[in-house]
């Protein structure tokens, strides 16, 4: 068995120490999606990924608790937070279609996207390491609705749980079914979104 093979919970613990470099961070995300794109999710290994970046294995484990945890952060690590309130929430919602269109756009998430989801229901430390990454992300979507409903220009009823879910899973769903979002994607996603949270509101 190697280091790679071995499940979360076996994890080197991150210990209290010299401050962290964060050149090293940098360089193994660089290195992870590069290899995402030319070897697939298989072909990633922390020891590939340290020859890459040039750092040890040690350092990888110090900093991530297992290849899933670096492969997600490495494909979703910037799409954590909301980008800042742009003022109507229809135009914070095609803010976030482009978003995620710019995430799964992107080769590096085509290339993890089957592995990471097989590696989240094997295991379930890696599943909630998922939900936590996007703790912010639900809290910010619920903060900007209530805001948005304060303000009239949301449909009674709205759930953001539920707005995320037809968002994200509509990408997930797609990306999985034709190994990319085509270019129109996008639009009919905005569309349906609109019609369902603020159609009826712009027809009052």
């Amino acid at each position: 068995m190697t280091a790679d093979d071995l499940p979360a919970r076996s994890r080197i613990r991150k210990t209290v120490g010299r401050p962290r470099d964060g050149g090293i961070d940098t360089a193994v995300i660089g290195a992870v999606r590069a290899l995402l794109v030319e070897a697939g999710y298989a072909g990633v290994t922390v020891a590939w990924v340290a020859q890459r970046a040039g750092t040890t294995k040690t350092a990888i484990y110090r900093r991530w608790e297992s290849k899933p945890h670096l492969i997600h952060d490495a494909t979703f690590g910037r799409f954590t937070t909301l980008v800042p309130q742009t003022g109507p929430l229809a135009a914070d919602l095609a803010q976030m279609v482009d978003e995620v269109c710019e995430v799964f756009g992107s080769p590096v998430t085509r290339a993890a996207l089957p592995g990471l989801i097989a590696d989240m229901a094997a295991d379930p430390v890696v599943h909630q390491r998922v939900l936590d990454g996007f703790a912010n992300v639900f809290g910010g979507v619920a903060q900007r609705l209530e805001a948005a409903r304060t303000r009239g220009e949301i449909r009674d009823g709205v759930d953001p749980a539920i707005l995320i879910e037809m968002l994200g899973g509509a990408a997930i769903l797609h990306t999985l079914t034709y190994g990319r979002l085509d270019d129109g994607w996008g639009a009919r996603i905005l569309a349906l979104l609109e019609a369902a949270v603020v159609g009826d509101v712009r027809r009052a």
